[in-house]
């Protein structure tokens, strides 16, 4: 059983800064990359950021590009979002979720094999 673990969310005021984390619990295993995604009320899960851990390549959402950082720990199955200048349009459940095997398209929900329950993030206005 592979499980998903994210944490570091909570309230902050818009400008501030938070810092998620996300990491395999249950078993070991290998990923060939992890990737944020996150879902407001209402609304649809929409891609975040993705890292690719064989030369270590990201990819981002245009509207967090300059703001938001992805980085993590491949021996430690483990993976960072580093949020910044937030927004309350930023207001949203993020999840964090793995891909097993190789894929071109980073954005898309299908394309992950494991996902975590999700951590609350509220920014104020």
């Amino acid at each position: 059983q592979v499980q998903l673990v994210e944490s570091g969310g909570g309230l902050v005021q818009a400008g501030g800064s938070l810092r998620l984390s996300c990491a395999a619990s249950g078993r070991t295993f290998s990923s060939y990359g992890m990737g944020w995604f996150r879902q407001a009320p209402g609304k649809e899960r929409e891609f975040v950021a993705a890292i690719r851990w064989s030369g270590v390549a990201t990819y981002y959402a245009d509207f967090v590009k300059g703001r938001f950082i992805i980085s993590g720990d491949n021996a430690k199955n483990t993976v960072y979002l580093q949020m910044n200048s937030l927004k309350p349009e930023d207001t949203a459940v993020y999840y964090c979720a793995t891909r097993l095997w190789y894929t071109s398209n980073w954005s898309l929900p299908e394309n992950y094999d494991y996902w975590g329950q999700g951590t609350q993030v509220t920014v104020s206005s």
